[in-house]
């Protein structure tokens, strides 16, 4: 019993040698800790978030690090180094990180984690996971690719107390902002979690002003969706926000939009025959357009005044329209042309031959309805906040067979089965040209008459300038269109924001440019691009949806797909106590060992004092 006493007390004064030899042989190995702080982080658990809860269990697994150790920090924002640094300037780095914006899949950091190793010539990386495993973020089944070398330890901080209140999304009823009028806006609003016990308001403030609210009440799908009006007396730019009261979690509790008059969309309308009544009902539905009708044979011979040019019933396009057509293209402007029925359709490619490598080759008279929509196209991307799968496609009873060469960068926006288009876009030089296979009259299908008709409309007549409408989402990658027509590589656009001034990602597009702006910045808010010599555009930067999301992995079902000898998962107190750790556990060897120490030296003492007994 001595000599086992004594054997366990060398064992718990002596671990901080095996400690030693433990580290040496891992002395190559990267300590990269990647701390989650996206907006979902922010949810409590108790009387704090879970992301104080990370930062806290983050501090102390590199306080109680061995003595020299470095780190590389890893969150959603830029890394304040991607080089290992010592464990006190990690500790100030964890207590400075706050909420982002940003969001980072596993993938993402472990591709990281793979590009330091590569620069450090490491042996290896242990990769410290501190996040909520989101589902958005973290998938169901690891990347064997990404883990080569990489010992994976899992340190899942969730909370089922989560709840949050949302604006999914919301439209403005009109494609333009009227002045003097009512405009109206619908707003959906979800519901993630435990509903609040008193129904929450929407407020709708415009340039920091309340002007109308409306309370929340949620249907079984947990979603609202109400209708504010308001009123705006000027053309100026309208910063729209649409806020609700959601004590939870606030980041996503403000839906942004930028708004304002344009009374100045002319669209001219040249028609061969009878002017068309669906063409004049889409624009005079409202305001915000100026529809000039010409017979075309009276064609104006300039165009720049008009946002959007359609050649409706045309059978014969000459050499003087066709030139005066690839004027309006070549200088960025947009066309869009309905044909009317001939046999004689050579009449019609004279003159689009002018504007590009485009022909028709024959006509179709089977009546068909369009099997694909093009989902990505500029006219479509807007209509739908999702397409829905059963939606109904126009049909047609005849349309033109058109071909053209790659010069003229053809993209189908609706087409048949065969794979001839119904509605196609060309962009052979700076402008759009439109081109409908087939006639916009009820006579040859019932295109007139559908869901797509107007709005591809009021899209082309906004298209060739800048919108008056912004409200963009952060990481969905949309660029903003600016119809800039001076800017140069040294006359670029800049983004503008609270002391902000930063140069976007931006290329060429017609006659303008696209600006990612959400590649420039995350946060949510409003801002103004602009270029020396041109006028201020404002913009509306959105959060992204998916945080708000509140979708977790369960960690049981993750542990049995995501196993290994190099994944390990460990779990977190809600004091930040990290537990199943050899380097932060709850119960380290040494305390086993001294409390084998004292059994042993109690039944030392037993059996002495048996001994004693016995003798006496």
């Amino acid at each position: 019993m001595r000599l086992l006493f004594l054997a366990c007390l060398i064992l718990a004064f002596a671990q901080p040698f095996f400690n030693n030899n433990s580290k040496k042989a891992t002395g190559n190995k990267l300590q990269i800790i990647y701390l989650d702080n996206s907006y979902s982080m922010t949810a409590k658990k108790g009387a704090r978030s879970v992301l104080d809860i990370a930062k806290e269990a983050a501090r102390k697994q590199v306080q109680h690090a061995a003595p020299g150790t470095r780190f590389v920090l890893l969150t959603n924002d830029k890394p304040v180094s991607y080089r290992p640094e010592p464990a006190d300037k990690v500790y100030r780095e964890i207590n400075a990180t706050d909420a982002s914006a940003g969001a980072k899949s596993v993938n993402q950091v472990l591709a990281t984690a793979q590009s330091i190793m590569q620069s450090e010539a490491g042996k290896g990386a242990d990769v410290y996971y501190y996040s909520d495993f989101q589902q958005s973020a973290f998938p169901a089944q690891p990347d064997k690719s990404l883990m080569k070398d990489i010992v994976f330890y899992g340190l899942p901080v969730q909370t089922d107390e989560a709840a949050d209140i949302y604006i999914d999304t919301a439209w403005l009823t009109t494609p333009v902002l009227q002045t003097g009028k009512s405009n109206y806006i619908v707003v959906r609003t979800r519901l993630e979690g435990k509903a609040p016990k008193e129904n929450p308001v929407l407020n709708l403030v415009i340039n920091g002003q309340v002007k109308s609210a409306a309370q929340l009440n949620f249907t079984d799908k947990n979603e609202s969706v109400d209708t504010l009006n308001f009123q705006v007396n000027n053309t100026n730019w309208q910063q729209i926000a649409l806020t609700v009261n959601d004590a939870g979690m606030r980041f996503d509790d403000t839906f942004r939009i930028t708004a304002r008059s344009s009374p100045n969309l002319s669209v001219l309308v040249l028609d061969d025959g009878q002017p068309n009544p669906y063409i004049q009902a889409a624009f005079r539905a409202y305001n915000g357009f100026r529809l000039n009708p010409v017979a075309v044979a009276n064609a104006p011979k300039d165009w720049k005044e008009y946002n959007l040019v359609i050649l409706n019933g045309i059978t014969r396009i000459d050499d003087a329209l066709g030139k005066t057509l690839n004027d309006a293209l070549q200088q960025g402007q947009s066309i869009c042309v309905f044909p009317g029925r001939t046999s004689n359709f050579q009449a019609i490619n004279d003159g689009l031959k002018q504007a590009g490598d485009i022909r028709i080759t024959g006509i179709d008279t089977a009546a068909q309805s369009a099997s694909s929509l093009q989902q990505g196209s500029a006219l479509v991307k807007d209509l739908f906040d999702k397409i829905p799968e059963n939606v109904q496609l126009p049909v047609a009873n005849w349309h033109y067979m058109i071909n053209a060469g790659l010069s003229a960068n053809q993209q189908s926006i609706l087409s048949f089965r065969n794979g001839d288009p119904l509605m196609a876009r060309y962009t052979p030089s700076r402008g759009q040209l439109y081109i409908c296979a087939t006639s916009a009259d009820l006579q040859s299908g019932n295109f007139p008459g559908s869901y797509f008709f107007t709005p591809f409309l009021y899209e082309m007549a906004m298209q060739s300038g800048s919108s008056s409408i912004y409200a963009i989402t952060a990481g969905a990658q949309q660029p903003v269109y600016l119809a800039l027509a001076n800017v140069t590589e040294r006359n670029t656009v800049h983004l503008y924001g609270n002391g902000l001034d930063v140069i976007p990602p931006q290329r060429p597009d017609g006659a303008g440019l696209d600006v990612f702006v959400d590649q420039a910045v995350q946060q949510p808010g409003f801002y103004a691009l602009g270029a020396p010599g041109n006028d201020t555009t404002q913009i509306a930067l959105n959060q992204n949806k998916e945080e708000s999301l509140l979708n977790f992995r369960e960690i049981n079902a993750l542990k049995s797909e995501w196993r290994g000898d190099n994944i390990k998962w460990l779990s977190i107190s809600d004091n930040g106590r990290i537990a199943d750790s050899d380097t932060g556990g709850s119960f380290p060897l040494w305390k086993v060992c001294v409390i084998l120490a004292l059994a042993m030296l109690t039944a030392e003492t037993y059996l002495l004092a048996r001994q004693r007994v016995a003798v006496a």
